[in-house]
């Protein structure tokens, strides 16, 4: 009797923490023990099984209330991570990549050291040892729909370029031109170039071709380049951009996005450009743009695909083969035309040069005659009338005009003094005189 006083007074000073939940649990089990309910009630208050309710009715005559917390509680996990190897990924991390997120330094630390550590654990690591922060969640502050991706490779591409320091200090800064498919979410091609101009976009464009063929359409913004925003050109279709121009002789089609959103799948990738490829070229030690498309080429933007890509819903591939013709004409098609006038001399003036068409061509060219002059994306020159290619050569450049014609100019004359006998002189003195008496 005094042994069990004792018990259940040390069994009074102990503190057991426990939930609302399982504080309802306790007392419902306690009923159950006194016969109040049975294991159907039971079971049917605390949602549970009859033989889940029997398990925590056994564990409570033994144990009393440290029968209802989980067995686990307070202990250490048996899949937690070896505190080696937490050391090792962190030393690693500090030293390497401090300025990673957790799914790229897991990565590195897998794939170039060896670690057998899980992502969700090099996360936890970085948090802990506030290497890395989470962001907070953005509120939605406007309802946007999702749109649903093309079915197969080609159908439309979505383009882009971004402006980065990508080699950081190692250089300056460049526009990256990205294309990404819509049904794969692949980047089919990535290339580093000076701006985001025609003559850069046409060269993305043509290897594009040469390498995949024609799209079907191509999503992209309404920078001036794509695109004459004027508000003339709304009624007026037929002005088109160079770009325009060119989409429209090979026939591809082009839509315009009202907002970066509506091409989410080529602006949201280049946050992870940012982050992912600026790094990884510096741990390729890349210094020069060469460098670096060709590291875009040959290794980065077929990874990048493989990790993040989907399977298209269709496997045919909707890209268009050139046609003869279309192959021949790629680099006429690929140039900046320009408007020119025939003079009477038949000379054709053209960025501050002039021209001299030569005395036999292949069709007939009249004084003050339209001609259309391509300027192609190796530097040189074609200019075309009518279908045909005209025969043409530089003329030396003419002489300069003179702007500030050497000449003497007179020396400033002082004004004349007349002498003190002078006729005015003696009219003005008169004068003087009587305003003099007569104040």
């Amino acid at each position: 009797m005094i042994g069990k006083t004792l018990i259940t007074s040390t069994m009074e000073k102990e503190i057991i923490g426990m939930t609302q939940r399982e504080l309802t649990r306790y007392r419902v089990i306690k009923n159950l023990i006194a016969k109040l309910i049975n294991g159907t009630d039971a079971a049917k208050q605390l949602s549970l099984s009859v033989r889940q309710v029997k398990r925590l009715k056994a564990r409570v005559i033994i144990g009393g209330a440290k029968g209802i917390p989980h067995k686990s509680r307070n202990r250490e996990s048996n899949h937690r991570t070896d505190p080696e190897l937490w050391q090792t990924a962190k030393d690693l991390i500090e030293a390497k990549y401090p300025d990673f997120g957790p799914t790229f330094a897991h990565e590195k630390l897998t794939e170039i050291h060896g670690l057998k550590i899980g992502e969700a654990a090099v996360r936890n690591l970085m948090i802990a040892e506030k290497i890395w922060t989470p962001e907070k969640r953005k509120k939605n502050k406007q309802y946007r729909c999702q749109r649903e991706r093309k079915s197969s490779f080609g159908e439309m591409i979505q383009f882009d370029g971004c402006y980065h320091l990508w080699l950081e200090d190692r250089g300056k800064e460049y526009c990256l031109l990205s294309g990404i498919d819509d049904a794969t979410g692949k980047p089919v091609k990535l290339e580093f170039a000076d701006s985001e101009s025609v003559l850069d976009v046409f060269a993305y464009w043509k290897e594009y071709i040469k390498q995949y063929g024609k799209p079907v359409a191509i999503y992209l913004d309404k920078y001036s380049t794509y695109k004459i925003n004027h508000k003339s050109a709304k009624d007026n279709h037929e002005l088109l951009t160079q770009f325009q121009r060119a989409c429209k002789e090979l026939d591809i089609g082009l839509i315009t996005a009202h907002s970066p959103q509506a091409k989410g799948r080529v602006e949201r990738p280049f946050f992870t450009f940012q982050d992912r490829l600026v790094k990884d070229m510096r741990l390729q030690n890349i210094s020069t743009v060469e460098d670096a498309n060709k590291f875009l080429k040959d290794f980065w933007t077929e990874d990048y695909g493989k990790r993040f890509g989907v399977a298209p819903k269709s496997k045919t591939d909707l890209h268009r083969k050139l046609s003869g013709k279309e192959l021949a004409n790629l680099d006429a098609i690929f140039s900046v035309q320009s408007i020119r006038q025939v003079k009477n001399d038949f000379t054709v003036q053209f960025k501050n040069c002039w021209y001299q068409l030569e005395k036999e061509q292949p069709v007939c060219v009249r004084r003050q005659e339209k001609i259309l002059i391509e300027e192609r994306l190796d530097g040189s020159l074609a200019i075309r009338l009518r279908g045909k290619y005209l025969n043409f050569k530089q003329l030396p450049a003419k002489p300069e005009k003179i702007k500030n014609a050497p000449f003497a100019l007179p020396a400033k004359s002082k004004a004349h003094a007349p002498a003190a006998n002078h006729p005015w002189r003696g009219k003005f003195a008169k004068l003087e005189r009587c305003e003099k008496v007569f104040s």
